[in-house]
């Protein structure tokens, strides 16, 4: 966004030079519960019960304001890492989204789950401001953009959930997007295991131990284009197989295991100590010296005609089965230079989208299975066409922010596959730990990232289990509906519904609604120390199986659902009801 920026930090409630605002028909200011407000020419519409559509168009920046009572508010959503869980001030510092950071989406949720007010943008470029109005006790939005911006308000007062997908729903119209069935498959990292020692024979291994435990996709990590391992990005940019020579050949042995191969890349970093830094270090669009490199500037042809280059060698000539693009929100920080007489972009986010578009029509045209991982924050809708799956970012040996990252990103994500952070723990940590760090991630695609050649036979059957149980359940886990609850509370119980079946993920002693006729099987996946898993509502019986972290039976019998009896399940475990 290219325009003056309307932040005052301590300025009052409403911003000068807005207008009130008066949506089409006559109940809608009533039934939506909002006050409208906007710059420019500006028109709103409803499109369904509780929802409207507001546009502003201007020379200039535009702005659109709306406020809601702030009642019975218990947290502020957002799909940046821990952005959820608060309620800010009207004056603290605004989000700003672009192609290649955050997403334009935020909800206000209330007692209940229920989305107080819940918007989207139409473009992935914005400002965008919320919090409560110290004088009033309502709640603030704003969003501001160059030229014309249009946002979706829903007060409609569902499941917060329900809200946010359905504005997920919303930016997929008249997008394609295109996701192989591998996208959605178990992975195994090298990052954490191996960090940059990567060798041909440790791939392999790992390759192989990870298929006979259920993991489809291997994922090579940084260290396969550079004999250093100082952990810098001084070496990219040339990307040659240093480390792993006869790439072909190697590429070919792990498929032959059955298993999938991506390679990482870091796409924007130039590296000081490489070859192509002479020929395009001059195109910089910034200089990250503590790294040992520069940014590429994208808004260049040569630049991004030598990346894409780079990049779609993986799969043209290695056979590989996608790409890694890692830091793709490099691009966007701070402001760009002015662009020398060869750009032909004229902004940087129109050089990505450039680039990324490049990129992914290389590989598809030699793989039309090919994948394309991306990871927070460059989770913008704008790059759905060009991504097969969104990873978490970095939380090593973090469960719960693995699962709250994991699901903000599921309500944001629309039809992209999401990837856990990569799993790692210590090699004493116990099967039902171990089960638990899936349990946090049972709503995404599982990465691992350990030493599976290190594991104890009961590490790996934990492992092997969970593994089945994902693969097993993918359609309800990965394609279900999702309803978290308590985002302020980070997701205590999470559910899925997913024809007749429903999945709970249990991460506090809370109780499991088991009531409504349309499931015929209930999992109830304990990841809290409490093993009484108490249900609640129902009716009738149904067959109660339960195993514990490593997919032992422990106890089955027939139980019945009316009655208050906890059934216990043990940490890590698994409780699986079937009625007829």
């Amino acid at each position: 966004m290219t325009g003056t920026d309307i932040w005052e930090p301590h300025a009052p409630a409403a911003a000068g030079g807005l207008r009130p605002l008066h949506a089409e028909g006559p109940d809608l200011g009533a039934s939506l519960g909002a006050s409208l407000a906007a710059s420019g020419a500006a028109t709103a519409r409803p499109v369904a019960d509780g929802v409207v559509e507001v546009t502003a168009r201007d020379a200039g920046p535009v702005r659109i304001e709306w406020r809601v009572p702030c009642v019975d508010a218990t947290a502020f959503w957002t799909p940046e890492p821990r952005g959820t869980g608060w309620l800010p001030a009207a004056w603290s510092a605004p989000r700003r989204t672009g192609l290649a950071a955050g997403a334009p989406i935020a909800a206000l949720v209330g007692t209940g789950d229920v989305a107080l007010c819940a918007f989207a943008a139409g473009r992935p470029d914005v400002l965008a401001g919320a919090g409560v109005v110290e004088e009033t006790g309502e709640f603030r939005f704003w969003a501001q953009a160059d030229g014309e911006l249009t946002v979706r308000i829903d007060t409609s007062g569902r499941h917060f959930a329900r809200c946010l997908a359905d504005l997920a729903a919303w930016w997929g119209e008249g997008r394609t997007v295109d996701i192989p069935d591998a996208a959605r498959r178990p992975a195994y990292s090298t990052w954490y295991s191996m960090h940059q020692d990567v060798t041909p024979e440790r791939v392999e291994a790992q390759a192989a131990l990870g298929k006979a435990l259920g993991l489809d996709v291997i994922i090579v990590d940084d260290g396969w284009m550079t004999a250093d391992r100082t952990r810098g990005y001084a070496h990219c940019g040339d990307w040659e197989p240093v480390s792993l020579p006869d790439t072909a050949a190697h590429v070919a042995r792990v498929n032959g295991l059955g298993v999938r191969y991506l390679l990482w890349y870091a796409l924007p970093f130039i590296g000081k100590d490489s070859a192509a830094f002479g020929k395009l270090g001059r195109h910089a669009l910034a200089d990250a010296a503590h790294l040992g490199a520069v940014v590429a500037d994208p808004r260049y042809p040569e630049v991004r005609d030598f990346l894409t280059d780079r990049l779609a060698r993986a799969v043209e000539e290695w056979g590989t089965d996608g790409l890694k693009v890692d830091f793709v929100d490099w691009f966007s920080r701070g402001p760009a230079p002015a662009a020398g007489p060869e750009a032909d972009c004229a902004s940087v986010d129109e050089g990505v989208q450039r680039l990324l578009a490049a990129i992914r029509h290389r590989i598809t045209a030699a793989d039309p299975q090919a994948m394309v991982e991306y990871r927070q924050p460059y989770v913008s809708p704008a790059l759905w066409p060009y991504v097969t799956m969104i990873r978490a970012t970095d939380c090593p040996l973090g469960p719960q922010e693995n699962r709250q990252r994991t699901v903000d990103l599921r309500l944001a994500a629309g039809p992209v596959p999401v990837h856990s952070d990569m799993l790692m723990w210590h090699p004493a940590e116990p099967p039902e730990q171990i089960a638990c760090h899936l349990i946090n991630v049972l709503f995404s695609v599982p990465q691992v990232s350990v030493d599976l050649a290190a594991q104890s036979p009961a590490q790996r059957e934990a492992i092997a289990f969970w593994l089945g149980v994902f693969r097993t359940h993918l359609d309800t886990l990965q394609l279900g509906e999702l309803r978290p609850s308590r985002p302020d509370l980070g997701y205590p119980l999470v559910t899925a519904l997913g024809g007749d079946t429903v999945a709970v993920a249990r991460y506090a002693a809370l109780p499991v609604d088991a009531s409504g006729d349309g499931w015929r099987t209930l999992l109830v996946a304990n990841a809290d120390a409490d093993p009484d898993v108490r249900l609640t509502g129902g009716s009738g019986t149904a067959v109660a199986t339960v195993r514990d972290a490593r997919g032992r039976i422990v106890r089955e019998g027939e139980v019945e659902l009316g009655l208050a009896a906890p059934i216990p399940v043990p940490r890590g475990g698994l409780l699986t009801l079937r009625r007829a």
